[in-house]
């Protein structure tokens, strides 16, 4: 049964869809079965699958309005993993559900007869609190929250936190937090170093030790439709969504490992 992982922040540019690319082709490399939904009418994540975004028989927007299955728009991708593409269509696809009866568990019943064939679903989230990315977190099992460390992100982070908050509350009762990543991470900026040192002492265990670095190779695979790991194997960004990757999976071993043999 996949676990389902929805990547989001409020705040936009904090390498949501670098890395829930990345990631899925990390995991897919482990190899894991991954699905990487791409709930973003940006279509960015569907781009930089190397998935045309415009010439798309069926999408996400279908699967929402209820006039296809899931699997009819799946898409496999060269990296390994399959893609539920997204695009512009998902703006007009909101309006739409604005009315509609389970506006936001429409996604969560479209995966579920996919959750079996799958370790690891993705859902790369809209940079807002928007119905599409309600729909996200209802589905969802954890939420993986990327962040620059940077001083307005803290604000940033802690109003995503009462938000997931208040709809475990409302809609998903089982939602938690997968962990924090920080992202786009320089090391000779002071600042970055300060906040770092602040969300590591805030939030413990939840900050993955993972820490991905600004890197020009990272920046350059989606002009080419890639993963980091098909542009540059060998790049920093490629290593780092690899150590990523390994810390998801040894969390989900932790959290499914009986107690008494992780013990022994």
């Amino acid at each position: 049964m996949a676990r389902i992982i929805a990547i989001a922040n409020q705040k936009g540019g904090v390498g949501k869809t670098t890395t829930a690319v990345n990631l899925a082709a990390a995991l897919a490399r482990t190899p894991q079965r991954v699905l990487l939904v791409d709930l973003d009418p940006q279509g960015n994540a569907t781009m930089g699958s190397g998935v045309d975004k415009r010439e798309l028989d069926a999408s996400v927007t279908e699967v929402l309005l209820g006039e296809a299955g899931a699997d009819a728009a799946l898409v496999q991708t060269a990296d390994g993993y399959a893609l539920l593409p997204g695009n512009i269509d998902l703006t007009a696809a909101e309006i739409r559900l604005m009315d509609a009866p389970q506006r936001e568990a429409r996604l969560r019943a479209a995966l579920e007869p996919l959750r079996a064939g799958y370790d690891f679903i993705l859902i790369d989230c809209p940079p807002s609190l928007s119905l599409l990315t309600l729909n996200a977190l209802s589905a969802a099992d954890a939420v993986l929250v990327p962040m620059q460390c940077e001083y307005y992100a803290l604000e940033g982070l802690s109003a995503l936190l009462d938000t997931i908050e208040a709809l475990k509350a409302r809609l998903n009762p089982h939602l938690e937090i997968e962990g924090v990543l920080r992202t786009m991470y320089d090391v000779r900026n002071n600042l970055a170093n300060a906040v770092s040192a602040e969300l590591t002492a805030h939030f413990g265990e939840r900050v993955f030790r993972t820490i991905i670095p600004r890197n020009v190779r990272l920046a350059e695979a989606p002009s080419h439709g890639q993963s980091i790991l098909g542009y540059d194997r060998a790049s920093r960004g490629a290593v780092a969504y690899l150590g990523l990757a390994g810390e998801v999976l040894r969390r989900q071993r932790e959290r499914t490992t009986p107690p008494k043999e992780a013990a022994a």
